[in-house]
């Protein structure tokens, strides 16, 4: 045990000061946010309430958990990962060992559809998402529409699990379902929308990923193979028999995949009507359709 962990704090604005100084001199460069997200988080308090409660004395049993979890974030493992959920949307999701830690980038993704999808004027809108992890993707545009209704995706037993959890927990369970499949395998039936944040990571890439992705999100949510498209042709090759006439493709991309999904898409005869960057203004969310004259 470290020096730094046989003294511990008695209050919580030490605990604070105290986890602070010790992630910095492990080298986490956002150690103060991060000190603070995740005692609040431990103790179920507001970021108010850590920021004005300095002078609450902690318990011998919140100190012991304080610990716990230091030394978890020591070991790269993410903040939200240790708490076991993390905010999407404004939703509350809980987090499991083979789901994909939602980021906030995605919200971008979740945006754009929700201003096509009103485009849309159709009442109850079907969405299916594919590969939906914790649901966060659906169960946010769920949530944004109130009449649709989604289908949600996943080959993990363990996500699906999750998702539904996380539909019960925000009361969407009456407008959504689970289905084990790989991409479209096991779907039925036609949507308005069609949505996923694939694997899209180059098989060569994930070695030099930084520990708190590789070693902690699921392999099978970030590979996407040789040239990171695996998934993309998947499910450009096969979208058009579940899309609806006038229906919208939406797709989270990396960085710098922008041209090649778009020729895939291209290539199957869906055209792009929006690109939007993420917060770091990366290319992040391509929008397609299918002129309504090429669908048969």
């Amino acid at each position: 045990m470290t020096p730094e962990a046989t003294k511990s704090p008695a209050t919580l604005g030490a605990a604070v000061a105290n986890l602070r100084a010790r992630l910095s001199k492990a080298g986490f460069t956002d150690a103060a946010m991060e000190a603070r997200i995740l005692i609040g988080g431990l103790l179920d308090l507001s970021s108010t309430q850590v920021f004005v409660g300095g002078d609450r004395v902690l318990s011998d049993g919140e100190i012991a958990e304080i610990e716990k979890a230091a030394a978890r974030r020591l070991k790269h493992e993410p903040v939200h990962r240790i708490l076991g959920k993390r905010e999407f949307h404004g939703l509350d999701l809980l987090l499991s060992k083979e789901t994909l830690e939602p980021r906030p980038d995605t919200e971008v993704l979740v945006e754009t559809l929700i201003t096509h999808a009103r485009m849309l004027e159709r009442r109850d809108l079907r969405i299916l998402d594919l590969g939906t992890g914790t649901g966060a993707i659906i169960l946010a545009l769920l949530d944004a529409l109130p009449d649709a209704t989604g289908v949600a995706s996943d080959i993990s037993e363990d996500a699906l699990r999750t998702a539904r959890e996380n539909a019960a927990r925000l009361g969407l369970s009456e407008r959504f379902q689970a289905v084990s499949s790989h991409w479209f395998d096991k779907i039925e039936g036609r949507f308005d929308i069609i949505v996923s944040n694939p694997p899209y990571i180059r098989s060569d890439v994930i070695p030099e990923l930084e520990p708190e992705v590789r070693c902690f999100d699921p392999l099978a949510a970030l590979d996407g193979g040789v040239d990171g498209l695996d998934a993309y042709r998947e499910i450009a090759g096969r979208v058009s028999e579940f899309l609806e006439t006038g229906g919208y493709v939406g797709v989270e991309i990396g960085f710098d995949q922008k041209v090649t999904v778009t020729a895939l898409f291209a290539d199957a005869g869906f055209e792009l009507v929006e690109a939007q960057r993420d917060y770091g203004g990366n290319d992040r969310a391509l929008i397609f359709t299918r002129p309504a004259f090429d669908v048969p």
